[in-house]
């Protein structure tokens, strides 16, 4: 018999964690038809796997691609390290819905995910993913429905409660983003404008995502001082919702709070024997990344990027950001003090180029500023649009959360390019090299996880987590998104000073049964699919 793909000789990890076994894998129409051993097997592409793995491809929980798909939508550096398919619209940040009317002030406020001009014709979720569906994609792509985007569209950028009609429209725009596809609500509780929502809020719009079967994700309140309290939360809007939660990016920030993982971790534990469906996602480095302005008090950042600047250009205003800003805030995120100035990198500067690479203290210096100044002026003169490095992790806390086994690998990256329009600043390395990390560190030389756990955490826990039952196995009958890796050779070679790096040892990529790496090489094909949950509503 004639197959469209046959790979051959391998050893296969199925991904839900059982232990290898050699066998061959034959692909048809875009499916796993066979698994065994095939008998002089016939294909159009006939793959030698001898000496190296296969596993299902990596599911990326916890990415921000929203905007870079539509501007190159090959998403070189998600493929090229093994990512098959990516859940976007994370951290209450997806970039629809959309009203007309907000479209201008939100692309100022979304800037830093896309240095290239991006045509916004979409307004409501389903025009975003039929944009999507139009342009192509090089990767699978699982929408999820952004809270500040859906507060934005009602109650701007303002620090305001929402009244009850107001409320119910963004219930409304929740349910409308959930029957066109979406696979759930995030939150980004430190972000502007989700940082004003309370509790409440909340609970209500994710109960809308759970009538339609969606999931939970939150950046949470806190991942520093107010850690464990802002874990609680997300665990409570779980509970009363009735919706599974995933918590992003889990870590603890600042030399204060390291530690504090094993004590959120218990909670979650905790709250899975109440029956709360809850877990967590992981990149493993012990740096983060995030917008320049991020590090405001929220007072300051009410209504956006233009009302920010105003502020910033008015000293008396500069000298009341200082005064709390050295003395902290109690039960809010506090970047500054978990990193300081040393710890805090410029990744995209959209005037600056020149201090990409650069701790804030040395913008300073060069600048002959105060570092409060400095960093001030560079928000003002990039328009908001800075991102930063911020290093403020402790190495056993990532250990730790990487190894419990709640929590599974995500990048929290969006797909660029060494070369073109998505080649832009010095991005956090885990833009490339997320996957080949964990291989290469915590499984090969580190030995904290076996490969099969490793794998697991990749690909069939994710794919769980979000409702793709068809896709994150190696079995007859799932989707043939595959990747074949020399677990030898797999590195990440992406660093911090040098981001804009492919990994080693990803030799074949199969989205969708479509081959997208060969021998290391893309064949420049778009085969990913934009999936749409469709959903009966409880």
């Amino acid at each position: 018999m004639s197959f469209d793909v046959v790979i051959l000789g391998g050893r296969v990890i199925n991904g839900a964690g059982a232990p290898w076994v050699r066998a061959d894998i034959a692909v048809e129409d875009g499916v796993i038809v066979e698994i065994g051993y095939l008998k002089h097997p016939q294909a159009d592409v006939v793959i030698k796997a001898d000496g190296l793995f296969v596993s299902p491809g990596f599911i990326d929980i916890h990415n921000h691609s929203d905007l870079a798909l539509l501007i190159d939508p090959i998403a070189d550096s998600m493929i090229r390290q093994g990512v098959t398919t990516i859940a976007i619209g994370n951290c209450g940040l997806s970039v629809a819905p959309i009203r007309r009317e907000i479209i201008e002030r939100f692309k100022k406020h979304v800037e830093a995910f896309a240095p290239a001009q991006v045509e916004w014709r979409w307004e409501s979720f389903d025009d975003y993913l039929r944009v999507l569906e139009e342009r192509g994609v090089g990767v699978n792509v699982v929408p999820l429905v952004g809270h500040g985007t859906i507060r934005a569209n009602v109650l701007g950028f303002e620090p305001k409660e929402p009244s009850e009609s107001e409320l119910n429209e963004m219930k409304s725009l929740v349910e409308e983003s959930m029957r066109a596809g979406a696979f759930g609500l995030t939150t980004g509780l430190i972000y502007l404008p989700g940082m004003y929502a309370g509790t409440d809020e909340i609970i209500e719009l994710a109960k809308v995502a759970a009538k339609y079967g969606g999931i939970y994700a939150s950046h949470i309140r806190s991942e520093s001082f107010a850690l464990i309290e802002a874990v609680s939360e997300a665990i409570e809007i779980g509970e009363k919702a009735s919706i599974p939660v995933e918590i992003s990016h889990h870590k603890a920030s600042g030399v204060e709070n390291w530690g504090k993982v094993k004590t959120t971790l218990k909670l979650m534990e905790d709250a899975r024997l109440r029956g709360v469906d809850v877990t967590c996602d992981v990149y493993p480095y012990t740096a983060g990344m995030t917008s320049l302005s991020a590090l405001l008090p929220p007072w300051a950042q009410a209504g956006g990027v233009e009302e920010i600047i105003d502020r910033l250009k008015q000293s008396s205003i500069r000298a009341k950001i200082v005064g709390e800003m050295r003395s902290g805030v109690k039960g809010k995120e506090d970047l500054l003090r978990g990193a300081g100035w040393d710890g805090i990198v410029v990744a995209y500067s959209k005037r600056h180029k020149e201090f990409e690479g650069k701790s804030l203290s040395e913008v300073a210096e060069i600048w002959g500023k105060d570092v409060f100044d400095a960093f001030f002026d560079l928000i003002v003169e990039d328009e908001g649009a800075t991102m930063i490095v911020l290093h403020l992790m402790s190495e056993d806390d990532v250990r730790y959360v990487i190894s419990h086994r709640l929590s599974m690998i995500a990048t929290d990256g969006w797909a660029v390019s060494p070369r073109g329009p998505m080649s832009a600043g010095k991005p956090h390395p885990r833009f490339y090299g997320t996957y080949p990390r964990v291989l290469a560190k915590y499984v090969r030389r580190e030995k904290l996880l076996s490969l099969e756990e490793a794998v697991k955490k990749m690909s069939w826990m994710p794919a769980q987590k979000l409702g793709l039952w068809n896709r994150g196995l190696i079995a007859k009958g799932m989707v043939a998104d595959i990747v074949v890796f020399d677990f030898n050779s797999i590195e990440d070679k992406a660093t911090f000073e040098d981001p804009h790096r492919y990994p080693d040892g990803i030799k074949y990529v199969l989205v969708n049964g479509e081959l997208v790496i060969d021998d290391g090489k893309h064949t420049g094909k778009l085969a990913g699919r934009v999936l749409r949950r469709h959903f009966i509503a409880h």
